[in-house]
Parts: structure tokens; sequence; C-alpha cells
């Protein structure tokens, strides 16, 4: 991928949110609406924020339900086909398989491993007592025999998937570039660094659109890498 940063842009205002897409577009490989965005304007609105822009779309849903209802979620998304798109890989072997079988053939599935909100505290909380890294690796065992593109994970874990699945397609946020707040992330690295360990991916948020001019944000940390 020529460009490797995908900015987030987790605003609820369409106007907004296409302002945002249109100042960054000559810096960025993509844009990421989420859920927030989704919830609140649907398809018209992902279509508002990408018409004219040359960028793949990431549709960053994190899907979790039972298989058949997120192979309904998925084709129900076909109209706005995303470049790439999020499931949960908790949601096992079943779930994971039905959203590959239900997408797009150009629709990249990734399933999203550890929340990069969480550290191994977090995880010992829930029950998951071994830790971000293993937890990571054996969900990425899971979403591969499943079939899908790749996963989503922090940068800390990423060069271990890459090196037991080569071939998989890492999407990693939790990037943040030196000297950024990193604010509710755990689990984070610079860009340059992430890229070096494997990312396929680079989802940045914040740092561009929080910043006073996001053109030259985007265009920074694109010089960096």
């Amino acid at each position: 991928m020529a460009n490797p940063i995908f900015v987030a842009i987790d605003v609820p205002d369409v106007a907004a949110a296409r302002g945002l897409a249109q100042a960054v577009a000559r810096h960025v490989g993509g844009i990421k609406l989420g859920l927030e965005f989704f919830c609140a304007h649907g398809p018209a609105g992902i279509a508002a924020v990408t018409e004219g822009l040359a960028l793949p779309l990431f549709l960053d849903l994190k899907l979790h339900d039972i298989p058949n209802t997120v192979a309904g979620a998925v084709r129900s998304l076909a109209g706005i086909a995303p470049s790439i798109l999020t499931v949960h890989a908790a949601g096992g072997h079943a779930m994971l398989a039905a959203a590959k079988a239900a997408a797009l053939p150009g629709t990249r599935v990734v399933a999203v491993t550890v929340l990069t909100s969480l550290d191994d505290a977090d995880l010992a909380a829930a029950g998951v007592g071994d830790g971000a890294a293993v937890q990571v690796a054996r969900l990425a065992g899971v979403v591969r025999g499943a079939g899908l593109d790749g996963v989503v994970c922090s940068p800390h874990e990423v060069a271990a998937v890459k090196a037991a699945w080569p071939d998989s397609f890492a999407v990693v946020p939790g990037v943040r570039p030196a000297g950024s707040a990193v604010g509710d992330q755990k689990r984070v690295m610079t860009p340059a660094d992430a890229l070096a360990a494997g990312a396929d991916v680079l989802v940045i948020g914040r740092p561009i659109t929080a910043a006073a001019d996001p053109a030259a944000a985007a265009a920074s940390i694109a010089a960096s890498l």
C-alpha cells in the first residue's frame, strides 16, 4: 500500500466529517468511519462523506453477534462496498466464516483481537489471565482458520502476528506520533515503528483530526514514514 495511513474520522457530523476527509485526502491512503458515525447517519452519511473522494473506505463497525445475524449485516453493507470491514474475533469461527462468506469479493474482512484501550490488567479483570500478546496470538489463529483476510491488533503484537501468519493483512490502531497525547489508548507506538513492526494499515485519528491544521499533521506523519 503506497500510503498506509487511514485517518479515523470519528465525528458525528456529516459536514465536519466530509470537511476533514477532503482536507487530508492528498496525505492519507484511506479514511475510516466508525460506529458512532454509522449509527447517526447510516449508508447515506457514508455516501455523503466519500462522494468524489478517490480513497478506499475502512468501515469500522466491529460486528459481533450470532453467525446468521452478522452475515445478514455484512450483506446489508454491500451497497457501501467498503475496502475494509471489521468484525470481532471473539465471535468465533462460525461467525467469522459467515462474515467473510457474505462479504463482497473486494472487501477485506479483518477481525479485532484485543482493543488498544485494554491492557493486561483489564484483560485479567475480564477473565483473560495470560495477557494481550497471548490472547492476540490465540485469536489470530482462529481468524486465520476462518478464512478472513487479517486482524486488527496493537503495534505491540503485529510482529508476532506477521511471524505466524506472514500474508495476513494487519490493521494497526494505537498509533501516535512521538510527543502526542495517548488519550484512552494503552498499547501504542509511533507510526514509523508500527510500520517497521509489520503493520499494513496505520489507523490514526486524533493526532490528525484534532490538530490545528489536519492536512499539515497528516502530511508530517506521512513524511516520517
